[in-house]
């Protein structure tokens, strides 16, 4: 059963106090290559380092700890897209209660995976978390379970809530916290808790531009969203939570909407810069920073990692777009002539321009050549941008006609 009541700070603390020991406090640090680049002072809350890697946790646990115990004894379900399907699978069984996950067709496999790894029964059924959540509905009906919903219940919102707690604990004096926003239950604790404890600081919502459904309701827009293709899919949420955005409206400042370019840069940049893993979803918070920055210009800015449960194939996919975007990688064509040491002689010339060559195909046989020409396709890593526009005039200096272009 869904518990509808807005929770309050004392439910939040109750929460924290409830599940002490049974959930990670994870770090909170100042990023000073990100504080530069972004131009703000930015304060990372690595809820990627969770044991399921996702805040998800927390709601899921708060939930399974105020079972009764008929509902203990019956077993719970739950809809989800990944992050809270792994927190309800791992604490209900460490609890010993049954679990049973309904999963949207498209959910990345690795968070399938983990899901049925600690313990839970999951069905992949329905094109979206709509149709998802109206067969975890039956389950929950024919089966007795209990509903444990990803974010529109006060029980699941306190839990998420203790973030907050925690962050404004770590950080004195800040101005603003920046929240990614699927459903709102994440936002909806964390910003009770925060103005709780400080009035005066300010709670930013982030939502993906494909998927901007509390934004939407915040400006008075209803109806469902139409499905779509985003690298965020743990805050793909078609139509925004009753409770939620109640919430959010009484406590929330301002909803971001950002673009899927700001998501992929700021997964590369934690990469790079703090080494660590965050899928779309997580990385939104900073995506808005990186985006919005005289928004948040001067300000000292706390960011939660909100979870690290990325797709392997698309991590790399990421990586390597953003050293294409950032010139590190480029592709340039070379015509030579077909003869012994040509080849050498270019790829001796690169090196000593500092540039590694990556990939290279060799092309004799077109006839659009000059039988005496080949030419060369070569993928090269640079340091940078610059980097790449000097190499090119030192091919160019040593009588080669090259040229660069856009790789894809």
């Amino acid at each position: 059963m869904l518990n509808e009541r807005v929770p309050t700070f004392a439910d939040i603390e109750a929460a924290a106090t409830r599940m002490a020991g049974q959930i990670a406090q994870t770090p909170c640090a100042v990023s000073h290559t990100l504080s530069r680049i972004c131009g703000c002072e930015i304060f990372l809350k690595f809820e990627n380092h969770q044991f399921t890697a996702s805040f998800k946790e927390r709601g899921a646990l708060n939930k399974l700890l105020g079972l009764l115990p008929r509902e203990k004894a019956s077993g719970v379900v739950a809809m989800s897209a990944g992050n809270h399907a792994q927190g309800v699978a791992y604490h209900a069984a460490r609890l010993g209660i049954r679990a049973t996950i309904v999963m949207p067709e498209g959910t990345p496999l690795t968070k399938i995976a983990r899901t049925r790894e600690h313990g839970a029964k999951v069905f992949v059924s329905g094109a979206n978390l709509v149709e998802s959540y109206e067969v975890a509905e039956k389950h929950s009906k024919n089966f007795g379970l209990t509903m444990i919903h990803p974010y529109d219940d006060g029980e699941v919102i306190a839990g998420q809530g203790t973030l907050g707690i925690e962050i404004c604990r770590a950080v004195e004096a800040l101005d603003v916290i920046v929240v990614p926003v699927g459903g709102g239950g994440l936002v909806s604790g964390v910003a009770i808790a925060a103005k709780a404890i400080n009035p005066q600081i300010k709670v930013i919502g982030v939502q993906s531009s494909v998927y901007p459904s509390m934004a939407r309701a915040m400006a008075g827009e209803e109806g469902v969203l139409p499905d779509g293709v985003t690298i965020a899919e743990g805050i793909a949420v078609k139509v925004a939570g009753a409770l939620t955005r109640r919430i959010v409206a009484e406590f929330v400042d301002e909803i971001l909407v950002v673009e899927e370019a700001s998501i992929e840069r700021a997964i590369a940049l934690l990469q790079s810069v703090e080494k660590t893993v965050c899928e779309g979803a997580g990385a939104a918070g900073l995506a808005a920073v990186l985006e919005h920055k005289l928004r948040f210009a001067g300000m000292r800015v706390a960011v939660p990692l909100t979870g690290g449960n990325i797709d392997a194939r698309i991590f790399a996919n990421v990586i390597l777009r953003d050293l294409i975007r950032s010139g590190a990688l480029m592709r340039i064509d070379v015509p030579i002539s077909d003869q012994p040491g040509a080849l050498a002689t270019l790829a001796t010339l690169l090196a000593g321009e500092g540039a590694n060559i990556v990939d290279v195909a060799h092309e004799r046989m077109s006839l659009a050549l000059n039988p005496k020409r080949a030419a060369l396709d070569l993928v090269v890593e640079l340091q940078d941008s610059g980097h790449g526009t000097r190499v090119i005039e030192a091919l160019r200096s040593a009588g080669f006609e090259a040229s660069a272009r856009a790789i894809g």
